[in-house]
């Protein structure tokens, strides 16, 4: 198992391919939803195997925040500990890049799982425009 910056066209192929069959595809979100300016600059991670991808996150800076987002597991992989990994990679790349926090907008059903890993929510819910409750997370780096 690799998880890495996806910095070639194909890794940020296979993070799309990822987050269009979580998002799209399993949890309904409208494509309009999904895809936005921010992922032409942000930083994309690419979880793989030799059998393929197998999740994706981006990391977009906000001053001295980072924003980690776009967090997905195919389900062949949810239950291994990949979306724990993940973060911490998300986390290690924005400690390396100095940033103060992370923040991140957690559907409102995986916010136990960010509270494992020091995120605390915020703030009241809301829907993001993807059907789906959400809330504002945060934690210090």
């Amino acid at each position: 198992m690799r998880i890495g910056r996806a910095e070639t066209e194909a890794a940020r192929a296979a993070c799309f391919a990822v987050r269009r069959a979580v998002f799209i595809e399993e949890q309904q979100i409208p494509e309009a939803e999904e895809w936005d300016a921010e992922d032409a600059t942000c930083l994309h991670l690419l979880a793989e195997d030799d059998t393929g991808p197998l999740g994706c996150a981006r990391l977009i800076a906000r001053g001295t925040t980072a924003k980690i987002g776009r967090v997905a597991v195919m389900p062949r992989a949810r239950g291994t500990g990949l979306g724990r990994r993940i973060m911490e990679v998300a986390l290690d790349e924005a400690r390396a890049a100095g940033f103060a926090e992370a923040l991140l907008e957690s559907q409102v059903g995986v916010i136990g799982f960010y509270e494992t890993m020091g995120f605390a929510a915020e703030g009241p819910e809301y829907d993001d425009g993807s059907g789906i409750l959400h809330r504002v997370m945060r934690r210090p780096l």
